[in-house]
């Protein structure tokens, strides 16, 4: 008999816990099918301030290569500059001889020699004028037109010396700037020509930094834009800031720009490579948390409660920062967004669509 009241009483018990249970799950779904949530919590959304970055692969490249050219036809002699070497500004690299430019070497000497000579004439003349002026046997006129003859034979003597200084120019190559070796195009012995190009130089000052943007964003990249550029081989960033936007679109339709370094002690590296980031004009979203979002059928979606209840609301996500996500569009400041249990909410009439399977 003991044995039997207590199975009673037990059966009676698990039934009051099953209805109780039953009660509290039918609660909760009233709850959820009025638009409340017995455990929802709700976010006041408000404007935050938010730099938008791009990023984007980046190398550093010569602005323009500087060429050690042959001013005049000759033979190189004394080529020794290799490539990679680093050279001075003023360094001789080479020689030109041959008989084109030692025949221009000694025609420049022979007028050298020949506008001094008319130089010395010249000179001795006027003073001999001179000394007869103070002795009452020249004029003052004559005395005038030796110094003019004075004056231009020494114009006549300064540009035949130019001419001799430039043809010894002409006969040695010398590096036009501090510079890194990258190419060279002849070797002893070689017959060039005018203007041929002997070797290649670098210098470090003619060095920035090219990258290739993509996507919508990059109609906002302008001249001027600050960021950094991190070299994959280190951890250390370079600020930098665009200096030119080429406005022409690449294949596969990427813009390619052209950084500089704003910092005085950075240099570059020529065929260094690693990520540039640009700050973007700062801008003010609507900032949600990332959890509170909800992605049905390739839309985006966030459940805002008011008054009436929880209804969703389509927005456009942006840049996401952390736990939070800025809206590009869909919310104004000021709404509350539910979090909690906010996929829940969203699909709380999924159930009158379900249909039991045959």
């Amino acid at each position: 008999m003991t044995t039997f009241y207590c199975l009673h009483f037990s059966m009676r018990w698990t039934r009051r816990r099953v209805l109780a249970a039953v009660w509290l799950l039918f609660s909760a779904g009233g709850l959820l099918a009025r638009g409340q949530s017995a455990s929802a919590g709700y976010v006041t959304v408000q404007l935050s301030a938010v730099t938008p970055h791009l990023e984007a692969y980046g190398q550093v490249e010569p602005i323009t290569v500087l060429p050690v050219s042959a001013a005049q036809a000759g033979v190189i002699a004394g080529l020794k500059a290799l490539p990679g070497m680093h050279v001075r500004a003023g360094q001789e690299l080479a020689h030109l001889n041959g008989p084109e430019i030692t025949a221009l070497l000694l025609q420049s000497e022979a007028d050298v020699r020949s506008a001094q000579a008319q130089l010395n004439a010249t000179q001795k003349s006027l003073a001999i004028q001179k000394q007869q002026l103070a002795a009452h046997l020249s004029t003052r006129q004559v005395v005038h037109q030796a110094e003019s003859a004075v004056a231009q034979a020494q114009r006549t003597f300064d540009n035949a010396e130019s001419r001799l200084q430039a043809v010894h120019q002409m006969m040695t190559l010398s590096a036009p700037a501090s510079a890194t070796v990258l190419a060279v195009n002849a070797t002893d012995g070689e017959l060039v020509s005018v203007g041929q190009p002997i070797l290649m130089l670098q210098t470090a000052n003619r060095l920035w930094l090219k990258a290739s943007y993509y996507g919508a964003d990059l109609t906002a990249i302008r001249v001027g834009m600050t960021g950094s550029f991190s070299p994959s081989d280190s951890g250390e960033s370079v600020p930098v800031k665009v200096s030119a936007v080429f406005g022409s679109l690449m294949t596969g339709g990427g813009e390619s720009i052209a950084l500089v370094t704003t910092a005085p002690k950075s240099r570059w590296i020529n065929g260094e490579f690693g990520t540039v980031t640009l700050n973007s004009p700062q801008r003010k979203l609507v900032a949600v948390p990332t959890r509170s979002l909800i992605l049905d059928q390739g839309k985006w979606w966030v459940m805002v409660h008011t008054s009436q209840g929880d209804h969703p609301q389509a927005v456009v996500p942006g840049l996401a920062r952390g736990w939070q996500t800025f809206l590009e569009r869909g919310l104004e400041p000021g709404a509350q967004v539910v979090v909690e249990n906010a996929y829940l909410l969203f699909h709380r009439g999924i159930s009158q669509s379900y249909q039991t399977p045959d």
